[in-house]
C-alpha cells in the first residue's frame, strides 16, 4: 500500500552536513528526510524555488523531450524501499498506447521530477515504517554520515589524483 506525500522542504540537515529533502502526507502524520548529495541538491533547489535550470537558453532536459517525442506521460513517482539507508524509486510513464513502463530511477531524480511535473510521491508504507526507525542518536547517525561522506568522496575521486599522495 502507499501513502501520498509531497515534497515539504529542503535544507541542510546539521547534524550529517548534507541536504535533506523532507517528504509529508496531507495530514502531516509522517514526515520521510531523503538525503541527497551535495551536485544533486543544486538541481533540486534550483526547482523547488522554481526557476528551471535550463530557463536562461530555452532548452528542455533530455527526460522531458525523451518522454515528449515517444508522446508519453508521468503517470506517478514511487519511493518504493529503504534498504541499508537507501531508497529505491521509479517513475511510472504512461504511453499513448499500451501498457504503462516502469523506470528505476535514482530518489533524487525521483523528487525532482515530483516538482517538475506537479506530481505527488506514493511512498510505499513500508518505507515510512523503516524511515522511523533509521538510527537518529548522534552515534550511529555519524557513523552512518561518515560511510556515506567516504562513498561520496570516492565517487567524486579524480583517478588522476591518486598517484599524488605517498603510501
Amino acid at each position: 500500500m502507499y501513502v501520498e506525500m509531497k515534497v515539504f522542504g529542503f535544507a541542510l540537515d546539521a547534524i550529517a552536513q548534507m541536504p535533506v529533502i523532507i517528504l509529508k502526507d496531507a495530514e502531516e502524520k509522517h514526515a520521510v528526510p531523503v538525503w541527497i548529495n551535495a551536485s544533486e541538491s543544486v538541481s533540486f533547489a534550483a526547482q523547488f524555488v522554481g526557476r528551471e535550470m535550463g530557463a536562461r537558453n530555452s532548452r528542455k532536459d533530455v527526460f522531458t523531450t525523451l518522454i515528449e517525442r515517444l508522446d508519453m506521460t508521468v503517470a506517478g513517482i514511487y519511493v518504493e524501499s529503504l534498504h541499508d539507508g537507501v531508497f529505491t524509486a521509479s517513475v511510472r510513464l504512461k504511453p499513448a498506447q499500451g501498457e504503462e513502463l516502469r523506470l528505476e530511477v535514482h530518489v533524487a531524480e525521483a523528487m525532482l521530477m515530483s516538482l517538475k511535473y506537479h506530481l505527488p510521491v506514493q511512498v510505499n508504507d513500508e518505507v515510512l515504517i523503516r524511515a522511523s526507525s533509521l538510527d537518529m542518536n548522534e552515534e550511529g547517525f555519524a557513523q552512518e554520515n561518515n560511510a556515506r561522506r567516504f562513498v561520496d568522496f570516492l565517487d567524486h575521486m579524480d583517478p588522476a589524483a591518486m598517484g599524488k599522495y605517498p603510501m
